[in-house]
């Protein structure tokens, strides 16, 4: 139950990533910068909470001897999963980001196969399957039905083109920062606590996300104060707060990949938060009676997932 209320926090605070991200795109700022200012501010903020902690030696050292780990994995879950995050903004209300973000829910468990330790990961891949917990994941398709009730309205007024644009890079940002998580878990074991995993993270992906801002800034110049205002608020809420308290809830699951699936469902907590977010900042109109039962659904799948996680 412990790691399921701090799933639950961490997609509270992960919510302001889809309400500001439309915000700065709906005031011009461009999604290259929301994606790349967020990163770059969260390392000092991070660094800061490790030294407050006196473990920003030990931390440093954990990357060295794994940098290759960090460069790769830190790249697809982080760099992988925030840049089209941030793109899709430009084509989406945060909560319909939010809502096509949970079928990372479904992404998750299916990832298992790939990401079993020796000697289960030499055994075929026929025989691998046996390992996702389907039964688990049954309370994880009444969060997406719920999901795709809530968007079914919006979804429906929307051109096909602008509803891909959205949709996909959320869809292949959903299998990339399970993924990567997953494998930086193997890596880190306990040798590293939350706080230090993300700072390190952070720090290896700091790389790829210069490459994302320098094109920003040269096919569309410097972004506006206001955009890295909203950024830093960003950094704060979801990357230190959401993401350390992410870590720390799929720690203490990692062994058991039925609760590890259970926490991971937590975060459909996050197109609640982001609609009630984009009503009172944005003006976002109330949803319909068909959002109403939805939003049931996703309640009803949470609380399943928190009473019987191993199951």
């Amino acid at each position: 139950m412990r790691a399921i209320l701090l799933g639950l926090a961490a997609s509270f605070f992960f919510a302001f990533t889809f309400v500001l991200n439309r915000s700065m795109d709906l005031s011009g700022g461009h999604w290259t910068f929301s994606a790349s200012l967020r990163f770059f501010f969260m390392v000092p903020l991070l660094l800061a909470v490790v030294a407050a902690r006196g473990k920003v030696r030990p931390t440093f050292a954990h990357l060295a001897e794994n940098l290759r780990a960090y460069l790769v994995w830190s790249t697809v879950g982080f760099g992988l999963f925030y840049a089209p995050l941030s793109f899709a903004a430009a084509y989406g209300e945060g909560w319909l980001v939010a809502g096509t973000w949970q079928v990372t829910i479904i992404c998750g468990p299916l990832l298992v196969p790939f990401l079993l330790p020796f000697p289960q990961s030499r055994e075929s891949f026929a025989q691998r399957l046996r390992y996702i917990p389907f039964r688990g994941m049954r309370w994880s398709a009444l969060i997406l039905v719920g999901v795709v009730l809530m968007q079914w309205e919006h979804a429906s007024s929307i051109s096909v083109k602008q509803a891909l644009l959205c949709a996909l890079p959320v869809v292949f940002a959903a299998f990339m920062y399970p993924l990567g998580n997953r494998r930086m878990m193997s890596v880190c074991g306990d040798d590293v606590d939350a706080f230090q995993r993300a700072l390190a993270m952070t720090v290896a992906s700091l790389p790829f996300f210069a490459l994302v801002g320098m094109y920003g800034f040269f096919t569309h110049g410097a972004p506006s104060w206001g955009q890295a205002g909203q950024s830093l608020v960003v950094a704060v809420s979801s990357g230190v707060f959401a993401t350390t308290l992410f870590f720390a809830a799929t720690n203490l699951v990692r062994r058991d990949f039925s609760r590890l699936a259970a926490v991971e469902a937590t975060q459909a907590g996050e197109i609640l938060f982001a609609l009630v977010g984009e009503i009172l900042l944005l003006s976002e109109p109330l949803p319909a009676f068909m959002s109403l039962c939805g939003m049931a659904l996703v309640v009803a799948g949470m609380i399943l997932h928190s009473l019987r996680p191993a199951h």
